[in-house]
């Protein structure tokens, strides 16, 4: 691991934190010393009681808030841009800034355009043919639709691998988990979901995901499952 100026850096995340397990992701892809503390959470509860620290630092009271020495930063976009700059090596931006500013774009739409269909039927699980649940699962598929045009050319969603890929590759597990899933019309996506699953870093985080919803009785689906220590190669 990389030990930057200013000492570790301090991570905190929750064990379903999408923004969170985002930037644990990047800072693994960075090398950089991280100490990961994570907030308390169940199923029931949420996570209330807020940590102190999340609660004084983060106006909106959420994962992921980092800090670094006297820097104190909240927001995963935000701290993906901190991390670039701090570890410029590996990149995690494509370095034309024409690229940059797509990658950039793509990591947003992650955020802002797919992930709050998602939000949406995570209140609706038990109600999977309400209206309100089919529009959320079509905006999704044409979602997919859109990131397997981009894939016809490439391996990544931005060229290289980016933070936009670890975005999209975090929403998109929640909305497999919630029920709206990749299917045969994407088999370029399917194949990038694979190809980021084989990454250490990605293997880590997202297995660690897998493993917490395991022990809580959840079902996972079964990309997910290869993701789980126990099955690993």
């Amino acid at each position: 691991m990389t030990h930057q100026a200013g000492g570790p850096l301090r991570l905190y995340s929750g064990p379903l934190s999408m923004f969170g397990a985002k930037v644990q992701i990047a800072a693994l892809e960075k090398g950089l010393d991280t100490e990961l503390i994570m907030v308390p959470f169940s199923m029931t509860l949420l996570y209330q009681p807020k940590h102190p620290e999340v609660y004084r630092i983060n106006p909106k009271r959420q994962v992921p808030v980092l800090v670094h020495g006297e820097l104190e930063l909240f927001d995963s976009t935000q701290i993906f841009e901190y991390l670039e700059e701090l570890q410029p090596q590996p990149p995690l931006w494509p370095l034309a800034p024409v690229d940059r500013a797509r990658a950039r774009l793509l990591e947003h739409q992650s955020d802002e355009v797919y992930f709050p269909p998602i939000v949406r039927l995570m209140d609706l699980q038990d109600r999977p043919q309400d209206l309100a649940a089919v529009a959320a699962r079509e905006a999704t598929a044409m979602y997919h639709g859109k990131m397997e045009g981009l894939l016809a050319d490439r391996d990544y969603l931005a060229g290289p691998y980016s933070f936009a890929d670890i975005a999209f590759y975090m929403a998109q597990l929640f909305g497999d988990r919630m029920g709206a899933a990749m299917d045969d019309t994407t088999p370029r996506l399917q194949a990038w979901r694979e190809r980021i699953s084989r990454r250490p870093a990605v293997r880590q985080v997202a297995g660690a995901m897998a493993s917490y919803l395991l022990s809580q009785g959840r079902n996972l689906p079964p990309f997910m499952v290869a993701l789980l220590p126990s099955t690993r190669a």
